[in-house]
């Protein structure tokens, strides 16, 4: 029997937006004010999610069941795995202390934690993004910095927030190609259009990350080198994504940011040297940082040894994310299963979409083709480069396995939680209270970009869920439908940040057992202050000269 959703359950709008906000904000506040363990938090909120979707919006229990079911197996396979196997490789490096080396030739580049962290979490993290997305850069450039000393709020939180452009073509464009294909947006145009958004915020982030880290006065002694790090970007990003396409823009210019910065630094150092290791105001918070110390002096070849295992990740990872090495893998072994029960059996209807339209509820085993296996034969190859022989890593893993266990029950109960809310329309019907804005509609439709990436996790599912909606709210205001498509991923970047699977993903990369609620509390402002500048750009976008001619 086919269910179609429904939006509005008790005729009045805007009692059902409270209603359909609840599992969320049962969630946020059992993490952020009550401090509950993230695993529990979540399930309170897939609880209370299941109840709201089947006694208020009137889903079929069953059909709730199997949608919790479909995102709990997308929490282990794509996103758990990529957790685990950057775990197992950081834990190889640490134990036979190659990590170490690694840590002392980053400070031979520069001792000062803020170019450190314009090094690793900005332009080393946008590269990972470019290539893998889907949590790859937190876990990698949190555990490097946690390695480096920082503390575990400053390694998590920093690292959340330096995730924030490169994010729309994350995974080699793969959230803009989802939405021109799915919506029927023309690919080039809706990526131009973000590439004329986001530049301006690939500028203003980084010296937002280390105004957050340090303070004003400290980043305004760096300016030179944030600059140069921003501008290196945020030029590759427009040009790529104007007249190449979505695919590699932020491989590229995640490249001319790293080599810009470091070739800046050799001719360049800040008068003083910064070396703390915590967040401004924030000493006490998040457990004992390393103290800081004098970097050893190691030979050539061992620091060519210590980054091996880091380029072997480079490599698998970037491999594994081009579209030709998926297809292939997913030709040898990646099979389909159908969710019984629930595919095509849930429709989304008007005004979402212009006719009902069935839902999939398929679930692809690609292990061979996820970018979590080739983080493992990553791990593998590298662990083999340092010495260890099979049975070490067959134990080093096995002890991955357990130390990041409850992380990934919290990962497999956010992802049913998130799906739930899709496939019960308890998230479109949040969408719909921005779509009914008027002529504010270009800010708060920027918002609902940032509001779908909070709830799924996911640039690209945002646009999926929200995409269609942008075009036709568009198009009934006279506005560009490329504007507020745009306008959906580049506000949605921002969500990045405080979505749930980002938060456990950095809480396990850092080590930080228990840290959910504290990150959450500190990158909650970020998040919503960067959104919201996203959407007065967009704003001025639709509606002020000059800005408006950014639009055609």
């Amino acid at each position: 029997m086919v269910w179609q959703q429904v939006y509005n359950p008790f005729d009045n709008m805007g009692l059902s937006t409270l209603v359909a906000a609840v599992p969320v904000v049962v969630m946020l506040l059992g993490l952020g004010v009550f401090h509950l363990k993230a695993h529990v938090a979540a399930a309170a909120g897939l609880a209370s999610a299941f109840l709201i979707a089947v006694f208020a919006f009137g889903m079929p229990a069953g059909m709730a069941s199997r949608a919790a079911l479909l995102g709990g197996l997308t929490g282990l396979l794509p996103i758990g795995w990529i957790v685990l196997n950057i775990i197992f490789l950081h834990q190889l490096t640490e134990k036979n202390g190659s990590f170490q080396v690694l840590q002392d030739s980053i400070a031979g580049i520069t001792q000062d934690r803020r170019l450190q962290l314009l090094l690793i979490a900005f332009a080393f993290g946008a590269f990972f993004e470019g290539a893998a997305g889907f949590g790859t850069p937190v876990a990698v450039t949190a555990a490097i910095l946690i390695g480096l000393g920082f503390s575990p709020l400053a390694a998590s939180g920093l690292s959340l927030i330096a995730n924030t452009a490169p994010v729309a073509y994350g995974a080699l464009g793969t959230p803009v190609i989802t939405l021109a294909k799915v919506h029927g947006y023309d690919l080039m145009a809706v990526s131009g259009m973000i590439g004329r958004q986001l530049p301006f915020f690939s500028l203003l982030v980084p010296f937002w990350l280390i105004w957050a880290f340090a303070g004003r006065k400290a980043m305004w002694e760096i300016s030179p080198a944030i600059g140069v790090t921003g501008l290196s970007f945020a030029i590759p990003q427009y040009l790529v994504s104007n007249f190449i396409g979505p695919e590699l823009v932020d491989v590229i210019a995640a490249m001319c940011s790293m080599i810009a910065l470091v070739a800046f630094l050799r001719v360049w150092q800040p008068r003083r040297i910064w070396t703390s290791v915590s967040l401004r105001g924030h000493e006490q918070d998040g457990g004992e940082a390393k103290p800081p110390r004098q970097p050893a002096a190691h030979p050539r070849a061992a620091v060519v040894k210590a980054w091996t295992p880091w380029v072997i990740l480079t490599v698998f990872v970037f491999a594994w994310g081009l579209p030709a090495t998926k297809a292939a893998l997913n030709g040898i072994f990646a099979p389909k299963f159908t969710i019984d029960g629930l595919h095509k059996l849930v429709e989304k209807v008007a005004p979402v979409v212009p006719k009902p339209t069935a839902e999939a509820a398929e679930y692809v085993f690609g292990l061979l083709s996820a970018t979590g296996t080739g983080i493992l034969l990553a791990a593998v190859v590298g662990g083999l480069v340092m010495g260890y022989r099979f049975g070490g890593l067959v134990r080093c893993f096995g002890q991955t396995v357990w130390l990041v266990r409850t992380s990934l029950l919290t990962i497999v109960l956010m992802l049913a939680l998130g799906t739930l809310t899709r496939f019960s329309g308890l998230d479109t019907t949040l969408g719909l209270a921005f779509a009914n804005t008027g002529v504010l509609y270009p800010f708060f439709g920027t918002l609902m970009g940032w509001l779908g990436v909070a709830m799924t996790g996911s640039d690209t599912a945002s646009n999926v869920l929200f995409g269609g909606m942008q075009k036709v709210a568009a198009e009934q205001l006279g506005l560009n439908p490329n504007l507020m498509g745009a306008a959906n991923s580049a506000g949605g970047v921002m969500g990045k940040m405080i979505d749930a699977q980002s938060i456990v993903v950095a809480s396990t990369a850092t080590g930080w057992r228990n840290g959910e609620g504290p990150i959450l509390r500190y990158v909650f402002f970020h998040s919503i202050a960067l959104a919201a500048l996203v959407g007065f750009f967009v704003t001025l976008q639709a509606y002020v000269p000059p800005f408006t001619w950014l639009v055609h």
